[in-house]
């Protein structure tokens, strides 16, 4: 685990040795225990370690026999033992015992193909040195991040946004157009960011640049056809065997190891396959809050006390906030408002205190159907073929009628979903409509943006990009779409993005057990059925892992790592929302109307609208823009 970052100068011209060793040190924390280049020429790759794999003899950049491939590499190959076995068997020469030295072997075999033999996460660039070509990739889920960006015929790429930006001769200008999707969905979708001109590359997509030239392929996708005829009880047994498995294969490391509990399904059961694959307790580590409706440490107390393992908790205050944000940002390089962020970042503070490496329990949602939109989904598309009378007049008007429940983080209930109603109005069907209920509608763009900036702005941009996705998603069930449209969506662009930033920032590599490819296309070939049954999602997940886990556990509807920004927006933080979206000099006074801005905190402040995620993405872009002010 580490960063990584390079240059190449299509037009042969020599290397800037002092450009990449300023890129590098900017991702120091990424990997503090050392760092290491490949200079050649017109080529410079770079990177910094984070040692967890062969720690006393796995420096990079790693070679073939005659070194006419370079390679470093961030992340992890868990099936890196058997590809081992096979590439010796094969004649392959090995100088270390990492996981890396495979992937340069089936590069010489396979060439950009080899990425279907990995199975981890990862981010790669490779010189070939005989075919005067760089190779860029990523993991198929999207767990870790390339930015990159071509500028005076060279190509520049790191794993964090702002860093890469930091040594570029020409600072790009800001993509008001990713701006605007940021506002409908909570960050910058792949491949823009919010620059003109700098990419991210997709996840499951290779780059290929060869003489000043770049090319993009995609080398994997999920099919959710056909699906499995087994019976329940086998499918049950089939679902045990391979959660254990991608657990097992994430226990490989040679320096002290633990794990993310939230208390809800996924992480629970993660802890619970760590500790029968364990010779010792597992350390475990919990975020929680002092509004107790939020915070879920009882239930992880109880898994951490069922496995005995070695427990540890940090309760978040709003007072965290204010100085904190910031940082965050920094990490990002760009504006991003999952509220979560917050809590990952000071658990992954602590968690680093006491080990190297975490898993977690992402991507067991998008798998098994764990989120409230995936049930509310068709109700909301039944909703949407009402007449507009009913849709556009009687709902609004019940609904406004309803008390606000912003308040309450699970199962908001039918009040506060009413109140959302009204807004699918404005959204594109095809997608996974639910989604969209706790940001900004197209209409709610449009009254914020000034004119003369929404003009040259297509509001409906990314409603009709993830409307495309879910179009073409290999998959016949109205679910399967929407889970397709999640994981290549939501899954790299938010959930992966604040998993990578937040852990990295203090040195901690995070394993997500739930997003091991192999398991994953398991589950899409699961019969609807079995994610879904009426309100409940994750069916045959709870129920295989239903006498590992405590009964309340299992009881419990999601939650994940919700924060109360409502209400803190509300109290404590109202000032400081004020002065930095309203003051005369406020950052975004130059993109909205300031009176849409006082509209919206007025409304959330009276109570009859629960603004809390718009105007937390809002203060966070402000944020963002403050820093950026040479770039607006």
């Amino acid at each position: 685990m580490c960063g990584i970052c390079g240059i190449v100068d299509g037009h042969g011209r020599s290397l800037d040795q002092a450009t990449l060793r300023r890129l590098n040190t900017a991702i120091a924390h990424r990997g503090p225990d050392g760092e290491g280049y490949f200079e050649h020429g017109a080529v410079g790759l770079a990177m910094r370690r984070l040692a967890v794999i062969d720690v006393a003899g796995g420096d990079q950049p790693i070679y073939n026999e005659d070194k006419s491939v370079a390679i470093v590499f961030n992340g992890e190959i868990y099936n890196y033992p058997a590809l081992r076995a096979g590439l010796d068997q094969r004649g392959h020469q090995f100088r270390t015992n990492t996981d890396t030295e495979c992937v340069v072997h089936l590069y010489e075999e396979e060439g950009p193909a080899c990425l279907r033999h990995l199975r981890g996460m990862f981010a790669l660039a490779l010189w070939d040195e005989s075919r005067q070509r760089l190779l860029l990739a990523r993991d198929r889920l999207g767990k870790k991040p390339i930015f990159y960006t071509v500028q005076d015929g060279k190509l520049y790429w790191a794993a964090e946004l702002g860093p890469l930006l930091s040594v570029l001769p020409h600072q790009p200008e800001i993509n008001l157009a990713a701006i605007d999707q940021y506002l409908s969905l909570q960050y910058v979708p792949e491949p823009l960011t919010a620059y003109q001109g700098v990419y991210k590359l997709p996840a499951a997509s290779y780059a290929l640049w060869e003489r000043g030239a770049l090319t993009i392929e995609r080398y994997w996708d999920l099919n959710f056809e056909p699906k499995h005829e087994t019976s329940e009880a086998q499918l049950s047994e089939e679902l045990r065997e391979l959660a254990a498995e991608a657990v097992r294969m994430r226990l490989i490391s040679e320096v002290p190891l633990g794990a993310h509990l939230s208390g809800g399904i996924d992480s629970s059961i993660v802890v619970a396959l760590m500790a029968e694959a364990s010779s010792g307790p597992v350390k475990t580590f919990s975020v929680g809050f002092e509004e107790s409706q939020f915070s879920e440490l009882p239930l992880a107390r109880q898994v951490a006390e069922r496995y005995g393992t070695d427990h540890h908790e940090f309760t978040l205050t709003f007072g965290d906030i204010p100085a904190t944000l910031e940082t965050l940002l920094q990490h990002f390089g760009e504006p991003f408002a999952d509220p979560s962020a917050l809590p990952l970042y000071q658990l992954s503070r602590l968690t680093r205190e006491h080990v190297t490496v975490a898993l977690n329990g992402d991507g067991g949602d998008e798998s098994f159907a764990g989120y409230p939109r995936y049930w509310l989904d068709p109700l909301a598309d039944g909703y949407l073929r009402l007449p507009k009378a009913v849709t556009r007049s009687m709902v609004p008007a019940l609904a406004g009628a309803l008390p606000d429940a912003s308040n309450k983080p699970v199962g908001r209930g039918l009040s506060n979903g009413l109140k959302r109603l009204p807004q699918l109005a404005d959204v594109d069907e095809r997608a996974s409509l639910l989604r969209w209920s706790s940001y900004f509608t197209v209409a709610q763009k449009q009254a914020l943006w000034q004119p003369s900036v929404a003009a040259g702005l297509n509001l409906r941009q990314a409603e009709q990009d993830m409307a495309a996705i879910y179009a073409a998603a290999p998959a016949r069930s109205r679910l399967d779409r929407t889970l397709y449209t999640d994981i290549q969506t939501y899954l790299p662009g938010a959930l992966l993005v604040k998993a990578d930033r937040m852990t990295m920032a203090h040195a901690l590599e995070g394993r997500s057990p739930f997003l091991d490819h192999v398991l994953m296309e398991w589950a899409a070939h699961l019969p609807v059925r079995y994610k879904l049954r009426g309100r409940q999602g994750k069916y045959l997940l709870r129920k295989a892992f239903a006498d590992k886990l405590p009964a309340a556990v299992l009881a419990h509807g999601k939650q994940g790592f919700g924060i109360p920004v409502g209400a803190w927006l509300r109290g404590p933080l109202e000032g400081w929302l004020r002065e930095l979206l309203l003051a005369p000099d406020a950052p975004l006074a130059g993109w909205f109307e300031r009176d849409a801005l006082a509209g919206l905190i007025a409304q959330h402040q009276a109570g009859k609208h629960d603004h809390g995620k718009r105007l937390w993405a809002l203060a966070c872009l402000a944020l963002w823009a403050r820093q950026n002010e040479s770039a607006l």
